[in-house]
């Protein structure tokens, strides 16, 4: 209770340090190393007051550093660095500012896919069992009824036509407007144990579950149960962006680019305010104290979608509502440095997929790595609700309770092969992304898709000497849409 509060605690309308803060980037003891990065509290409590009309309350006046840029970028991300490093290529010799709220950057690891194994957890089927995938008969290893493994082999393996007589437009029509799981419910009259062993199927890589994961995209993905449709060999119109983008083969991973020293970059320091001007913009940022501002020839935005408008209220009516409409998905990451890492190797899997328990993937990184992912999402309400309760059950989930369902997921994993939750991990880093992936249109979700208008169109475009990135502007929560819309900023900036 002794610990003092900063004015930046006071801006976040809690005491941070008691709440989280004081957690956020210390061990939790000497022998017991953990660490939570990325959205903490400290690193949305200016945001948040921005939010809710209380920091310009107590900031006091902004006062110029008498600093001058060509270029200042919000967001220090991949579209961030991405639009700096473009911004370079077309100018050499330009000065760039690069402001993020965050304590230092860090980028998100890959979502864990390809999976080898899966965990029907005891939270899904009330005891824990391990079954590797990659082997013959691993359906009648599950510990799910028998009706619900009779259903699941005639999903991978002979799927009838569930549509017959209807034609394959209307057949796509259909499941565009069905999630996943209701189509094993509602088309398939699958097992309840079929829909909940199938339900964190597409959470790594999307942030949600099958309750919210289209059943189009489920097909386009390659899902069981669509085979006896015959839909052809094309992607649907009502696929989502990336499915289609990825019909014939993953795209590769935007590089993140490399800052050099060229660009100045200054982290925990959100911005709180940009104005177009006569001769040049004007940004000011929090640098813990006071706000302090810059002038810059021009700025892009590689920040949230939803942060905007309160940055820049000059901003019409009509553009502020579609970029209050992105709606980000939350994600949690951990790393888990192993003392030893022999006990994992012992289990004889790569990559772990949990059908119910907080963190859903789990995957073993050479040489002592494992690094697990939850999707705090609440499905059942979709993608956009379902993340923003998500999201608020998140910031109030105690650090306290994220240390512990590491150490006990990994316990109820590797204990029986020999692992001592107690002294076998070095280390434990949480990364707290609360506004992780930006949303996608997708069906059922978005009746305007495919054919539109899209909210982000109307949101982003040129504003005097204001442009928007970020992968909100595309939207699609992939890092090659992130560098995309970096570009098309860089574009509209320089005609």
């Amino acid at each position: 209770m002794d610990v003092p509060i900063t004015r930046r605690d006071f801006f976040d309308g809690i005491a941070v340090s008691c709440v989280a803060g004081s957690a956020a980037h210390k061990p939790v003891s000497d022998s017991r190393p953990f660490t939570v990065r990325g959205d903490t509290s400290e690193a949305l409590s200016v945001a948040h007051a921005l939010r809710d009309g209380r920091f310009w309350e107590h900031a006091g006046p902004p006062v110029p550093t008498g600093e001058s840029y060509d270029l200042v970028v919000v967001g220090a991300g991949r579209g961030g660095r991405g639009a700096a490093a473009e911004w370079l290529r077309h100018r050499p010799g330009a000065s760039v500012l690069l402001l993020d709220n965050h304590d230092h950057l860090d980028e998100r690891e890959p979502g864990t896919a390809g999976f080898d194994a899966v965990m029907c957890d005891a939270e899904s089927f009330g005891s824990d069992t391990l079954v590797a995938t990659g082997s013959p008969g691993w359906i009648e290893r599950l510990p799910i009824a028998e009706r619900a493994r009779r259903e699941l082999r005639l999903l991978h393996d002979d799927p009838p036509d569930w549509f017959p007589g209807v034609p394959a437009e209307g057949k796509q029509e259909r499941l565009a407007g069905l999630t996943y799981s209701g189509f094993l419910r509602e088309v398939c009259g699958a097992h309840p144990d079929v829909e909940r062993f199938c339900r964190t199927m597409p959470s790594a890589e999307w942030g949600y579950d099958t309750r919210a994961f289209g059943a189009i995209d489920a097909w386009g993905t390659g899902y069981p149960g669509f085979a006896g449709l015959k839909l052809g060999e094309q992607p649907s119109r009502f696929n989502s962006p990336t499915v289609r983008g990825r019909w014939h083969g993953a795209a590769p991973a935007a590089a993140v680019p490399a800052l050099d020293g060229r660009v100045r970059v200054r982290t925990s320091s959100p911005v709180v305010s940009v104005r177009d001007g006569a001769g040049f913009a004007t940004v000011g940022y929090f640098d813990g104290h006071r706000v302090l501002t810059v002038a810059a020839g021009a700025v892009i935005l590689a920040c949230w979608s939803a942060v905007v408008p309160y940055l820049v209220p000059e901003l019409p009516a009509e553009r502020r509502r579609a970029l209050r409409q992105a709606t980000r998905v939350p994600l949690l990451e951990a790393a888990v440095r192993l003392r030893d890492a022999g006990a994992w190797r012992r289990l004889g899997v790569r990559r772990v997929r949990w059908t119910g328990a907080y963190w859903c993937a789990s995957a073993f990184t050479p040489p002592d790595t494992v690094r697990l992912l939850a999707t705090p999402c609440r499905s059942e309400l979709g993608p956009g609700a379902g993340s923003a309760a998500g999201r608020r059950e998140l910031l109030m989930t105690p650090y306290s309770t994220l240390e512990h369902t590491v150490r006990d997921q990994l316990a109820r994993l590797l204990g029986p092969v020999g692992f001592d939750p107690g002294g076998g991990i070095a280390e434990i880093t949480v990364h707290r992304w609360g506004h992780a992936l930006a949303p996608e249109y997708c069906r059922p979700w978005h009746a305007f898709y495919p054919d539109g208008p899209f909210p982000s169109d109307a949101a982003r475009g040129r504003f005097g000497r204001i442009a928007i990135a970020g992968s909100d502007a595309v939207p699609a929560a992939r890092g090659e849409a992130a560098m995309a819309a970096a570009v098309r900023a860089v574009e509209e900036l320089t005609r």
